[in-house]
């Protein structure tokens, strides 16, 4: 068949031209094997002048004419039959080619057509020849839905990888690699083409290493220890429990005993003067229901129940779960739950503040977790990624939502004895639901062996980077209907920035090369700078680091008082103290003995 110059637009070179009348110098190879999904070439290695052609190369497209159609094959195996190398005549070799799809020549005018799948299988003799530009473009073409590039393909760098960003997003994603191969910056040049084709669009990234906000900072606003509020009201009792124990094994009667006093506690705080009495119905209270309460009101039930005479029995149950209530109120690790000195609802605040509403023009949110502290970490994610899904369902597709999972293996480990079941059963539901009310699942893992295989089956489209462990490998393949094992078999030796997409964002499998972003937007590298510039680590600031770790703040002087120096002292009082004047005029609305006085807005813990 003979491909007319003005047809296409372009220049076809002799080597592209599929005439059945075509020297022998121009055809690669004839078919001489083929069942439903694979082919066997016949060839030689080199040309007839004795020269090694390096025509066939493993990982590359290539076009076996049919006339109508041309078959697209995948290969995947090269060999000689008898495995040995003959240097004075040709060397015969067998290649072997998984079967990818068709491409038809379009109407007049029109480019060439991919489809996947093989109505007309290759016959015996058929030529194989090198893919055209065209039809390889034919066959990652998107069908005119929107896409965005994020690099080029490995086998011809002039050729744009795109993505359809719609489908990868509804359909959720998952980015896995082993260490070091570039997941990171791989995700962040993902992010970055994501909010320019979607500017709508807002991001929560569960950040593990504090990477992606120096990575991202045109884009996104940082949450950490020390800007996080997140009240302990809007936990749930399993989440609020994790809290109280602190990873240990859980005391059920401890927790019936929260579930009958935290309705009561939220109840007071709603209704002062009505007492523990319970509505029923349907505005009736739980222990789940995100309405604030006072710590001081369940402390206070507790004492009340210990001293009732009929508790006896149950006093080391209240006992223990007040000192548990008690200590975690105290630790300053837990501040961003329990430092509001007013118990207000601030729930518009709180979620305005994570989920970016408004976004201000950064709709990113990178939420650091590494100085949080392990043991609240779980609860934490549990909150938020409920949070997202609720949002985006009170929404009705007015709010769209992406939670983008690192080190996701941690929350949703293949063995469910292991992680926590509340955050697993949140990301299960937006993995399951969440694309009917715009609210998106991505998934980085360095360890897909131990990611719960359900969670990686619902991400309709995979990144898979260098893997080198069998597990791993074992699991892309079987996770994923629309991958076979001569198309993953690249997994293992993949070079830097490389990666196989496939799935729904994609038009057929893919092994392209992201784009170069600049080294000081790679997530983690300006810690890897400033530890190659640290030197002998003289300059550390040992003395920051001790504050951070002790997380206690500074004691503060009383307010109108002034410790005397030895001198001023009188005769046998050395813990005289003097009134001074004060700095400035203390204000009106400062009660000195209790803080901030009670406003309308809130009350006191201490009510």
């Amino acid at each position: 068949m003979f491909v007319d110059r003005e047809k296409f637009g372009g220049e076809i070179t002799s080597q592209e031209r599929r005439e059945e009348a075509q020297p022998d110098a121009r055809v690669l190879g004839h078919v001489v094997h083929c069942d439903g999904a694979r082919a066997t070439i016949a060839a030689f290695a080199d040309g007839d002048e004795g020269t090694l052609a390096g025509l066939w190369t493993v990982g590359r497209m290539i076009s076996i004419n049919l006339g109508v159609t041309r078959t697209v094959g995948l290969v995947y195996a090269i060999g000689r039959p008898d495995r040995v190398w003959d240097e004075n005549g040709r060397n015969p070799i067998e290649v072997s080619v998984e079967l990818v799809g068709e491409v038809r020549d379009g109407a007049a005018g029109a480019v060439p057509v991919f489809d996947r799948g093989i109505t007309v299988y290759p016959h015996i003799g058929a030529i194989a020849h090198r893919i055209r530009t065209r039809d390889l473009q034919a066959v990652y073409d998107l069908a005119g839905r929107q896409s965005v590039t994020i690099g080029s393909l490995s086998q011809d760098e002039s050729i744009s990888a795109c993505i359809a960003i719609e489908d990868t997003l509804a359909r959720h994603f998952a980015v896995v690699g082993t260490t070091g191969v570039g997941k990171s910056t791989a995700v962040s040049l993902l992010l970055r083409k994501t909010i320019e084709a979607q500017p709508d669009l807002r991001v929560l990234i569960l950040d593990p290493h504090n990477e992606f906000s120096a990575a991202l900072p045109d884009h996104s606003v940082k949450v950490d220890t020390a800007t996080l509020d997140l009240p302990f009201w809007l936990f749930r009792l399993e989440e609020f429990a994790e809290v109280l124990f602190r990873g240990r094994e859980i005391e059920p009667d401890e927790i019936d005993v929260l579930r009958d006093i935290i309705p009561q506690a939220k109840n007071l705080y709603r209704n002062p003067h009505s007492g523990t009495f319970l509505r029923r119905g349907a505005d009736s209270l739980t222990a789940d229901t995100p309405v604030p309460y006072r710590m001081a009101d369940l402390i206070k039930q507790l004492d009340e129940r210990m001293g009732l005479l009929e508790s006896k029995n149950d006093r080391p149950v209240y006992r223990s779960l007040k000192t548990r209530i008690e200590s975690a109120i105290a630790d300053p690790r837990y501040r961003f739950m329990f430092n509001s000195r007013l118990i207000e609802d601030t729930i518009h605040q709180t979620i305005g503040n994570i989920f970016r509403i408004p976004h201000g023009g950064r709709p990113i949110t990178c939420f650091e977790m590494a100085g949080l502290p392990s043991e609240v970490v779980n609860s934490v994610c549990s909150v938020l990624a409920r949070l997202a899904f609720d949002l985006a369902l009170w929404s009705e597709g007015k709010l769209r939502l992406l939670v983008l999972c690192e080190e996701a293996h941690r929350y949703m480990p293949a063995d469910a004895r292991l992680g926590f079941a509340p955050t697993r059963h949140a990301l299960s539901r937006i993995a399951k639901e969440g694309r009917k009310y715009g609210c998106y699942l991505g998934v980085v893992t360095q360890r897909p062996g131990e990611l719960d295989p359900t969670i990686l089956s619902q991400c309709s489209t995979v990144f898979a980077m260098r893997l080198a462990n069998d597990q791993d490998q074992k699991i892309i393949r079987s996770a994923i209907a629309d991958s076979s094992a001569s198309t993953l078999s690249f997994l293992s030796s993949m070079g830097q920035r490389e990666a196989i997409a496939f799935g729904e964002g994609v038009a057929t499998t893919m092994r392209l090369k992201f784009e170069k972003i600049p080294t000081s937007l790679i997530p983690g590298s300006s810690k890897r700078q400033a530890a190659q510039t640290s030197g002998d680590g003289s300059d550390v600031d040992l003395a920051g680091i001790v504050e951070r770790l002790r997380n206690v703040p500074r004691p503060q002087q009383a307010v109108g008082f002034a410790e005397v120096t030895d001198g001023q002292r009188q005769a046998g009082d050395p813990g005289y103290r003097r009134p001074v004047e004060p700095a400035a005029p203390i204000p009106e609305d400062l009660d000195v003995s209790f803080g901030l006085k009670p406003t309308t807005f809130g009350r006191s813990r201490s009510d």
